[in-house]
């Protein structure tokens, strides 16, 4: 039995929280970690020497700051710090789903649904916030052509009721590739290590642990990634 199924066992409290909670710690006391860093002297302006904590959380950082400007322009540091830990709760989830007797809160629909609903609340909200009431023009297809009313000119979208059905669709279906891809992906990435531990204890499950390690990142990486991309959509002017 794992670590976290015994608390649960223990404390009648599900896996899954705890779980969530020791992910959450070690974002938690990683970030702390680096902001005492910052705060010493030379922090953040020198570098430290050679392979360090620091120096890995700051090339990550940076790469998804990089993938944050290019798909949610010059507002991406608005929504960078939630993005970001998008990317760091799951991925600590993924690699603790890994270790032998820990189990991973992405291992769980609870977790993934409900990190897939925030993503969608949280992108729905940035376009409602940027346009207002003029968000409903991105489920209401093109713009075909104009014509003038009472001096006014409209934006005619004849197409608009066929369009509405299948954006509203299309976006609700967001929540479903968010969260069905991770869980899918990091339950059978994690069910391929276990039995390998129960046929060989060694080498073999070592390879795929090593994959597994590739795969947990890549999932981390591709939900943050969709996160921006679909940010980066409501931030934009309907046409």
């Amino acid at each position: 039995m794992s670590l976290f199924r015994q608390l649960e066992t223990l404390t009648q409290v599900s896996w899954v929280i705890w779980s969530a909670l020791f992910a959450a710690a070690l974002v938690l006391g990683s970030g702390l970690v680096v902001r005492a860093r910052l705060a010493a002297a030379g922090g953040g302006v020198i570098p430290d020497a050679g392979f360090s904590f620091r120096n890995i959380l700051e090339v990550l950082v940076e790469m998804l700051a990089g993938l944050a400007r290019e798909n949610m322009g010059p507002d991406w540091r608005r929504y960078f710090p939630l993005v970001g830990t998008f990317f760091f709760f799951i991925l600590i989830s993924n690699w603790a789903g890994l270790v032998p007797g820990v189990d991973g809160a992405t291992s769980s629909a609870n977790t993934t649904w409900a990190w897939a609903l925030i993503s969608f609340a949280v992108h729905q909200y940035v376009g409602i916030r940027a346009h207002g009431f003029r968000y409903i023009h991105h489920f209401l297809g093109p713009v075909l052509f104009d014509a003038k009313f009472l001096g006014r000119t409209i934006h005619v979208r004849p197409l608009a009721p066929i369009y509405f059905i299948i954006e509203a669709i299309s976006h609700l279906s967001r929540v479903f590739t968010l969260a069905v891809r991770l869980l899918a992906n990091m339950f059978a990435d994690h069910q391929v290590v276990a039995v390998w531990l129960l046929l060989l204890p060694a080498v073999v499950p070592a390879v795929f642990m090593g994959l597994g390690v590739l795969v947990a990142f890549l999932q981390a990486y591709v939900f943050a990634l969709l996160s921006m991309i679909y940010i980066g959509l409501a931030l934009e002017e309907a046409h």
